[in-house]
């Protein structure tokens, strides 16, 4: 795969950022275009290693080194055709994906992996700007209705594989796109919307109804999709947004960061929000939590033009080399830097919030923090413990909280009897995705918790799978890594 000796001719290239001040002045991605040399260069570094390990990272099965070799010998449209065979929407993944194939990459064990991730990316961006990703619709049709609850990516790529099997698909939204957090909790300069659309509009082409503004549950009963659909596929996302119960937590300027970053997207895309604005301008922000949703919060807030912003983490500082009990190829648990962080945040890491501090009117001021440890028991468990003296108060006037979900909401769940797992999510075992109620499956982040958009798209091609088998007693829709190559 790839050239024989490309590995030791070609060192790692991704796509460089616009310079900071540039960047900071819109919303609009921001990653500069290599030459297609570059990238044919980098599906050259692809090894014929035998045993391709990236396969096994990928929650998708991804071919890979079957892409790379494409792209090195300058064939993109069969490229193109190898990697949709396997995911739905690469264009999202090739943005938004942390890239867990690039840490099982062999090359990855003494030098830097294979750039799959940015090679993805520029596979299907070639693919649209060629007029190669074309509607699909299915010949036949079963006779068959499917509907689908939630147009994430779990919900988008079940509807597509249920259509490619000749099921009438509608997927129900409750806001008025689709697109889920894609549209309204990813900031677009990390993905300008247009990408959706632009998918969106392939698959309603190829015969899928989405239903938008259509709150399941509430506008339409549980009992009325039952009588209307021959089955539903929940994918709801996991939207439980977890608090912080300390004292002043209910203060203005205490804001969950799923609602300071939805209320901005839809301002940047001239949607209408409710309630009053939440504005980072001319104020000290500390985003609270680590993760990718903290690190959207820092980008946007430096947009909204924050006089300054830090981020806290509970847990302690990760090595910036993989650790060694995390071995090769397993997905290591190390420090990892957005381009948010470079734009200028502090980051500070075992460190608790004890308390939110405000003025006589009820805003916030400031919040009070105390250094922290995590230790481990005899039973093996980690527990954190505060170190005394280390309590120390912020100026804040606002703070983000990125903490994560709990969940799903529990309405549906409860008008359909379904029975939930410890952690509140939909239960559905992987070998089927079937809820206890004939009929009803659940995929994606309402079933599995929240997680990773890669592992959203290959809940939902699964899921599908396992739907297409109910309705038809059998079903050739392909699952992980089973790819056919169709065409695009």
């Amino acid at each position: 795969m790839g050239k024989i000796t490309g590995f030791m001719e070609f060192g790692r290239k991704v796509e460089p950022y616009a310079p900071v001040e540039e960047r900071l002045k819109h919303y609009r991605e921001f990653t500069l275009p290599l030459p297609e040399k570059a990238i044919r260069e980098q599906g050259a570094r692809c090894m014929d290693c035998g045993v391709p390990f990236c396969h096994s990272g990928c929650p998708l099965g991804n071919l890979i080194p079957d892409f790379n070799d494409a792209v090195y010998r300058g064939k993109w449209e069969h490229a193109a055709e190898i990697l949709h065979a396997t995911n739905n929407f690469p264009e999202f993944t090739g943005r938004l994906c942390p890239a867990p194939c690039e840490e099982a990459c062999v090359l990855g064990i003494n030098e830097d992996p294979v750039s799959i991730e940015n090679i993805e990316k520029n596979i299907v961006e070639t693919a649209f700007a060629k007029g190669w990703v074309k509607a699909r619709p299915p010949k036949s049709r079963t006779g068959r209705k499917v509907a689908i609850v939630g147009s994430g990516p779990a919900g988008l790529a079940a509807a597509q594989q249920l259509n490619r099997a000749g099921h009438r698909v509608t997927v129900f939204e409750r806001d008025e796109k689709p697109g889920g957090l894609l549209r309204f909790g990813i900031p677009d300069f990390k993905m300008e919307k247009s990408v959706i659309d632009r998918r969106l509009a392939v698959l309603e082409e190829e015969g899928i109804e989405f239903r938008c503004g259509v709150h399941v549950g509430r506008d339409v009963k549980a009992d009325r999709l039952q009588a209307d659909f021959d089955a539903i596929l929940l994918c709801g996302g996991a939207t439980v947004r977890r608090s912080l119960p300390v004292p002043g937590a209910d203060l203005k300027g205490v804001v969950q960061a799923m609602d300071f970053l939805a209320q901005n997207n839809r301002k940047v895309s001239g949607l209408p929000y409710d309630g009053e604005e939440l504005t980072a301008k001319g104020k000290k922000v500390i985003v609270i939590g680590g993760g990718d949703t903290g690190s959207d919060c820092i980008g946007t807030s430096f947009r909204q033009g924050a006089e300054s912003v830090a981020n806290f983490e509970i847990l302690g500082k990760p090595p910036v080399d993989r650790p060694e009990d995390q071995p090769w190829p397993f997905w290591p648990m190390r420090l990892r830097t957005s381009s948010s962080h470079k734009e200028g945040a502090e980051r500070l890491f075992s460190i608790s919030t004890k308390e939110f501090r405000g003025d006589a009117r009820g805003n916030l001021k400031s919040l009070v923090t105390v250094e922290v440890t995590w230790e481990k028991t005899s039973e093996g468990r980690m527990v954190l413990r505060e170190v005394a003296g280390t309590e120390k108060e912020w100026p804040c006037e606002l703070a983000l909280l990125a903490l994560g979900f709990t969940g799903s909401e529990p309405t549906l769940a409860e008008q359909l009897g379904l029975e939930l797992d410890p952690r509140r999510n939909i239960k559905a075992p992987a070998t089927n995705y079937k809820t206890n109620v004939p009929g009803v499956f659940a995929a994606g982040d309402q079933r599995r918790g929240q997680s990773l958009i890669v592992w959203a798209i290959s809940e939902g091609r699964e899921a599908a799978h396992h739907v297409d088998a109910f309705l038809m007693g059998s079903s050739a829709l392909p699952r992980k890594g089973n790819g056919d190559l169709p065409r695009i």
